[in-house]
């Protein structure tokens, strides 16, 4: 059911996991110990009635259906675990070693997304110890 729907709706069900679990695990702080599925499912149904362009361009008969839903399951699973495997870029590293250092914190990231949002916290946290 998924791989018959169009390229651009399959593409948007993948970004909407992926921004659902991004602004979820930002809300947790990335603290994987706080993770909970079902609060992550609660955040991504919120985000994709509301936000995401594909809920309303797929048929209600569709959604309902139970292989669709294994479908989105295994598409979530496959989106989290691309973000669990991606490392921190080079230059991400560079840029959090410096804003620790300015700041005198010593966050633990792993993951590519999970460093934008230390980058992103940080420099928020660097502007208001500046203000």
């Amino acid at each position: 059911m998924l791989s018959d729907l169009s390229q651009g709706i399959k593409i948007s069900i993948t970004r909407s996991i992926t921004t659902a679990f991004e602004q979820y695990m930002a809300q947790i702080l990335w603290d994987e110990n706080a993770y909970n599925f079902k609060d992550f499912m609660n955040e991504w149904q919120k985000y994709i009635s509301t936000s995401s362009s594909w809920y309303s361009k797929v048929s209600d008969d569709i959604k309902s259906s139970p292989e669709f839903h294994e479908e989105l399951a295994a598409k979530i699973n496959e989106v989290v675990e691309k973000i669990f495997s991606e490392a921190p870029t080079t230059e991400q590293i560079d840029t959090l070693d410096q804003l620790q250092k300015e700041l005198g914190t010593d966050y633990d990231y792993s993951y590519k997304a999970e460093a934008k949002f230390y980058i992103d916290f940080l420099t928020d946290q660097l502007k208001k110890k500046n203000n």
